[in-house]
């Protein structure tokens, strides 16, 4: 899956008119990461925590890009040129996916999972080498792999492209973590964070504050936070970049979210930052957004209802929509700020 850049603040980063409460903190192993829930210690939150736990298991498990499973068998069935069958509850998820890949142009694409796999990004372990033969990348490029090619009737997925390979890396951690808060407000826990692997969503607040997140520098440092952000009930925190996850070779990091346009990394941006009521989309439009150049973001965060962007661009400036600047606290502030509107 693919490592997200926003972590979450504990106690010391959130500013409190009076004491806050006590915090207690709930560690998984999911989505190879590690995913943590953090909650008032005056309630008996175990098995609500035991309950998110199963849900993002099985959730890991369906959804694996190569690990044996169900998209994987659904990736086999789209190759062998076959229908596959498909649960309700999964064909809503591939539909929603669709509809984020029309409404950003095309910039998040769950379909190019044979050009991430070519990349090396298949593997738990971070590719080495030179990068794929330009021919191959060419050929990929070249079938359009998309989720316009998927038809879904009658319980049954199918596709007329060969090429077409899911992966929801960049989309099914935003689904599950707002899922693992619905799971925690079903049993009566009304203030939580989920943060899995760096992207998070809040319910409720801390004590008599809003909940804080920081996002960290695109440097790639543990700990170097660029800015907090204000986070409200209901909304989550994405953030995307190609300094955590790569593939190195003669010295050359090659970031692993790839442009489905020419197939190479998207190099526009060190990271994206963004905020959104909705998990899924905050995901995808956190990647889209990373690979939309410097002159058509602005478009695409718009076709998303993104208005609350931090973009960190290579050489260190930072361009930021006005409703994202109304919640940055800088930790260091840069040398170079935009503002930019998105209307």
């Amino acid at each position: 899956m693919r490592t997200a850049l926003a972590l979450l603040t504990l106690a010391g980063l959130l500013l409190a008119c009076s004491r806050p409460p006590e915090l207690v903190q709930h560690h998984l192993a999911v989505f190879g990461t590690e995913v943590s829930i953090t909650l008032p210690a005056d309630q008996d939150s175990g098995p609500a925590v035991a309950r998110v736990d199963r849900e993002l298991q099985r959730m890991h498990r369906d959804w694996h890009a190569w690990e044996p499973g169900q998209l994987v068998q659904i990736n086999q069935a789209i190759a062998a040129g076959r229908c596959a069958d498909l649960p309700e509850d999964v064909a809503a998820v591939i539909k929603r996916a669709g509809e984020l890949e029309r409404r950003s142009r095309g910039l998040f694409n769950p379909a190019i999972g044979r050009l991430l796999e070519l990349w090396g990004f298949h593997a738990s372990e971070l590719p080495r080498g030179p990068p794929p033969a330009e021919a191959d990348i060419a050929d990929l490029v070249s079938r359009a792999p998309s989720m316009r090619q998927l038809h879904i009737r009658d319980g049954r997925l199918c596709s007329d492209n060969r090429a077409v390979q899911l992966d929801f890396g960049g989309y099914i951690k935003g689904v599950a973590v707002e899922r693992a808060l619905k799971l925690l407000a079903e049993s009566g826990l009304e203030h939580a964070i989920v943060n899995a692997g760096g992207d998070l969503g809040v319910i409720g607040r801390r004590g008599r504050r809003s909940w804080q997140a920081a996002v960290q520098h695109p440097d790639g440092h543990s700990g170097h936070h660029a800015a907090v952000l204000e986070v409200h009930d209901g909304e989550f925190v994405f953030t995307s970049g190609n300094y955590r996850r790569y593939r190195q070779g003669a010295g050359i990091r090659h970031g692993h979210i790839i442009d489905p346009r020419d197939g190479y990394p998207a190099d526009a941006v060190s990271s994206v930052s963004l905020i959104a009521e909705d998990g899924g989309l905050a995901d995808a439009a956190a990647t889209a957004l990373a690979v939309a150049g410097n002159g058509e973001w602005r478009e695409i965060a718009a076709a998303l209802g993104i208005d609350r962007v931090m973009r960190i661009k290579a050489d260190g400036s930072v361009e930021l929509t006005p409703q994202m600047a109304a919640r940055v606290q800088w930790r260091e502030r840069p040398n170079r700020i935009k503002r930019i509107s998105t209307r």
